[in-house]
Formats: structure tokens, C-alpha cells, sequence
């Protein structure tokens, strides 16, 4: 009877677990940084979406005409929201904030109608609000528009230069994940590459000398992309419990695209770089596979 040769745990780990947590750590890295992108993301949509806009109306307007025209604003397809304010709402708004009724000693309610909107994100970059602008002032009940344009424009630069850096920290860290992955996958098959060399000798193709290494690769790679995947949803679960909110902005479709990206990932770049792998020892010569 053939007697198996019993593989120690220190062993096994080395061998099989060690290099998946490796890929996993360096996958649940770049998952970590899809997820902060996502969320700068999805928190300038949340900024851009629940910036107040008004438009002041005239008053000679009726309440039913700026109903009318409130149904009309409704359909168009930049605004998210609308909310009319009449002369009386304004003032017991301005009462609440001051303490004070202007009306008394004024003898008139100063304030005018208004209806206050919310646009789409997409409809508050500067050329959009122009449009927007020309089209809101076009209306005949309306006396003028405005929105705090130092804040908008401000919130613009900043998620602009937040979105080029995170950006091209993603395209780093990618090239730094294919680089590490690369060298792990290359370690597990320099330990195996006079057994390719066997293999040549034997006349076995080169398709069927990468098929097993790439398979295990791709497993191992699926695996890490799994851990990974358990790590990050460790991770935002924290982050839900610390940020209140957080539910509210980001948006579960898209971390859960999240996930299948870092679980492709991990077996695509395993995959690739165990091919790479392989091909460099099925070219080389004995001797020279001493040297390296």
C-alpha cells in the first residue's frame, strides 16, 4: 500500500491559504478605494441634489396660475422638487427666525411668493444652470432667480478635484494590485517550474501545461475575491454604525457592483498573472532555471 505523505498545517498554509489572503488583503484594499469613490460620488449627487433654488414671483400672480405653473416646473427634467412658499408662509418663516413681525410696523406683509426647487445633479454644473436660468425666467409670473453661486461653485471645484485624485489613485492602486498579484502567483509557480520543464520533455502541450495552474489560480482568485468581498462588508458595516446617514447616500446597487468588480478582479488578474507565469518557464532552458 501506497502511503500518502501527510502535509503539515505550517505547510498547507503557506502553500495554499498564505497566498490567498495575500490577494485578498491587496483586493480588499482596492475595493476599499472603489467604495470611498462611490461615496465621494453619491455624496456630491446628495450636495448637488438638496441645494435650494428659488425663483421670487411677481405679485400680480394668482395662486392658481402658480399652481399651474408649479405642475409645469414638475415635468421638466432637471427638477427633482418643487415647493411653493406663499407671502404668508415667508412671513412666519422670517417671524420664526426674528422673533419680530415686519408687517407691524411696515403695515404690508414685505415678502413675496416663491417656489423653492431642487435640480437633478446633473443640471447644477454652471452651463446647465444657465439653461436652466433662461428657461426658469422665461415663465411670465416670475420676477427674478437665485441661488447661492458661490457655494454651487465651490462645491463644483472641490468635487472636481476629489474625483481626478481618487481617480488616479484607483489607476495606482490597480497597477500596484496586478503588481503584487503578479509576484504571488510568479512564487507559487517558480516552486513548480522543473515540473513544467517535465512536462515539455514528456511532449505535453503548452495548453495543457498552463490548464491546471490557471485553474488553480482562477480558484484561488475567486476565493481571495470572496474574503475580500466578507472584509468589505465588515468594513462598511462599521462605517454604517459610525455615519449616521450613510444608508441615505450611498447606494446598495452600486456596492454590490462593487463587490462583483473585486471578485472578477481577483480571479481575472490571478488568471492572467498565472499564464504570464507559466509562459515564462515554458521557454526557458534547464540551465537557466538554476540561475533565477
Amino acid at each position: 500500500m501506497v502511503k500518502h505523505k501527510k502535509v503539515s498545517p505550517v505547510s498547507f498554509f503557506y502553500s495554499r491559504l498564505s497566498p490567498v489572503i495575500s490577494i485578498a488583503l491587496v483586493l480588499f484594499l482596492m475595493g476599499l478605494l472603489l467604495i470611498v469613490w462611490l461615496l465621494s460620488r453619491e455624496l456630491s449627487v446628495y450636495m448637488r441634489e438638496n441645494l435650494t433654488f428659488s425663483i421670487v414671483l411677481k405679485d400680480e400672480a394668482k395662486e392658481s396660475d402658480i399652481i399651474q405653473m408649479q405642475n409645469q416646473l414638475n415635468k421638466l427634467p432637471y427638477i427633482k422638487s418643487t415647493q411653493y412658499i406663499s407671502k404668508e408662509m415667508a412671513a412666519k418663516e422670517m417671524i420664526a427666525e426674528l422673533g419680530e413681525d415686519p408687517s407691524i410696523f411696515l403695515g404690508v406683509n414685505p415678502f413675496q411668493a416663491k417656489i423653492e426647487l431642487k435640480l437633478k445633479s446633473d443640471y447644477t454644473h454652471t452651463d446647465s444652470l444657465r439653461m436652466v436660468e433662461r428657461k426658469l425666467t422665461s415663465y411670465p409670473y416670475v420676477s427674478e432667480w437665485f441661488y447661492p453661486k458661490d457655494v454651487m461653485q465651490l462645491v463644483n471645484e472641490n468635487i472636481a478635484r476629489i474625483g481626478l485624485a481618487l481617480s488616479g489613485l484607483i489607476i495606482i492602486l490597480l497597477l500596484i494590485s496586478f503588481t503584487l498579484i503578479n509576484n504571488t502567483v510568479r512564487l507559487l509557480i517558480y516552486s513548480k517550474r522543473f515540473l513544467i520543464y517535465t512536462m515539455r520533455l514528456v511532449g505535453a502541450t503548452s495548453g495543457f501545461i498552463r490548464r491546471p495552474f490557471i485553474k488553480y489560480n482562477f480558484i484561488s482568485g475567486f476565493f481571495a475575491g470572496l474574503l475580500a468581498i466578507f472584509m468589505l462588508m465588515g468594513a462598511l458595516y462599521y462605517l454604517k454604525k459610525e455615519l449616521m446617514g450613510l444608508d441615505q447616500i450611498i447606494s446598495t446597487d452600486k456596492v454590490w457592483l462593487i463587490y462583483g468588480i473585486v471578485l472578477i478582479a481577483g480571479v481575472l488578474l490571478s488568471s492572467v498573472a498565472a499564464c504570464m507565469a507559466v509562459n515564462r518557464y515554458l521557454q526557458m532552458e534547464r540551465g537557466k532555471m538554476y540561475n533565477i
